[in-house]
């Protein structure tokens, strides 16, 4: 059974790594054998460290991935560090929170332009190498958005709905080259991107009623739906969306 689980001798790159939910699944990738390029706008010490006292490599790369010239840079270092590039796992995104009648352009855009173009264009740069192979796993970090419309969010709502449907195009066009494109959904979690929900007392306890289990989810409760997704016990899937979210589809 470990064997369908084990990424020893697996290369990765996951994006927005410095913290959240990208250092939780990074760490998880390491967990099972992989070893990882870190990369973000800001430097992922701290996770490469933690990455490093589990036996595996970990390579930094500090990139502003809202400009598309940083992506040849991303795949070029990670191949010329391992050769080869087995895993992307897509996480980097931001959010802008504003009344839907008051939302700016600028916060439109910048959204729109890291969790849906950047995701698209990183995939399919890392696919030019998978083919090769005929071999690869590209998981990109969706949302409850991906299904729902949210409050006050609205670009952040059409990016998640984008990584959605990207998610499940590129696994139809792809499939035939042996890569397996799916994505993760994750609930509400405690992490940068809700602090102000958190903070807010009558928000975070409409939110924690409609979650089953009753807590808000934690980056490393990521780790076991990206090693699945990761591993060859996913082979048979593609293009499905996973929902880790403590119940809240659900009810």
């Amino acid at each position: 059974m470990n064997t369908l689980f084990d990424l020893n001798g697996k290369s990765a790159i996951v994006t927005g790594s410095s913290t959240g939910l990208g250092q939780g699944m990074a760490i998880g990738l390491a967990t099972a054998g992989a070893d990882v390029v870190l990369v973000d706008y800001v430097d992922s010490s701290e996770t490469a460290e933690r990455i490093s006292s589990l036996g595996r490599k970990a390579v930094t790369v500090v990139a502003n991935l809202m400009e598309m010239s940083s992506i040849p840079l991303v795949v070029e270092k990670t191949i010329g560090e391992f050769g080869k590039i087995d895993i992307l796992v897509n996480n980097a995104g931001i959010i802008r929170r504003t009344d839907a009648i008051d939302f700016s352009e600028k916060d439109w855009d910048d959204v729109m332009l890291l969790n849906s173009k950047t995701i698209f264009f990183l995939a399919q740069a890392v696919a030019k190498d998978m083919m090769k192979r005929k071999s690869g796993k590209i998981i990109s970090t969706a949302s409850l958005l991906s299904f729902q419309g949210g409050i006050r969010v609205p670009s952040y709502a059409a990016s998640k709905g984008a990584v959605a449907q990207i998610t499940k195009a590129l696994a139809n066009e792809w499939a035939q080259f042996g890569i397996n494109v799916n994505a993760i959904a994750p609930g509400y979690m405690a992490t940068n991107n809700t602090t102000a929900l958190r903070e807010d007392p009558a928000r975070s306890k409409s939110i924690l009623e409609r979650i089953p289990a009753g807590v808000w989810g934690k980056p490393e409760d990521l780790q076991g739906a990206v090693i699945f997704l990761a591993s060859s016990a996913s082979n048979y899937v593609n293009g499905h969306v996973l929902v880790v979210d403590g119940g809240w589809m659900a009810r």
